[in-house]
């Protein structure tokens, strides 16, 4: 999971209850609050809560939770490892991707599920 030396960390810890299926049988489970448009076309909007399981390798094409050490933010894209680099690809068209360096990104984590709350 996220630790404080690698996430910022802006407000306390809440917790979150969700249905036992979406967690049962996974170890590492955390949520995420989104915050930006970078994933609205894959139906991920700001606001929403990503469940994420603990993984620091993903598969071509799987979204994650990126951990970008030099720049020492997060973010949440589709990961490509291309030719020596790592793609970092938002679900938004009128966004560019982002690549770095394979020793500039930590995996933090897979999506397991999105939870939106309707008011």
């Amino acid at each position: 999971m996220p630790t404080p030396d690698t996430w910022d960390v802006t407000a306390a810890a809440e917790t979150l209850e969700v249905p036992v299926d979406l967690t049962q049988g996974r170890g590492g489970v955390y949520a995420l609050k989104v915050k930006g448009l970078s994933m609205v076309d894959a139906l991920i909007n700001d606001g929403d809560i990503v469940l994420m399981q603990y993984v620091n390798v993903v598969e071509n094409g799987e979204m994650a939770a990126v951990w970008l050490k030099a720049e020492k933010e997060a973010t949440l894209k589709k990961v490509y490892v291309e030719s020596g680099r790592v793609r970092l690809q938002p679900a938004n068209s009128q966004m560019q991707p982002i690549y770095a360096e394979p020793n500039n990104v930590e995996i933090q984590g897979k999506v397991i599920a999105v939870i939106r709350q309707l008011l």
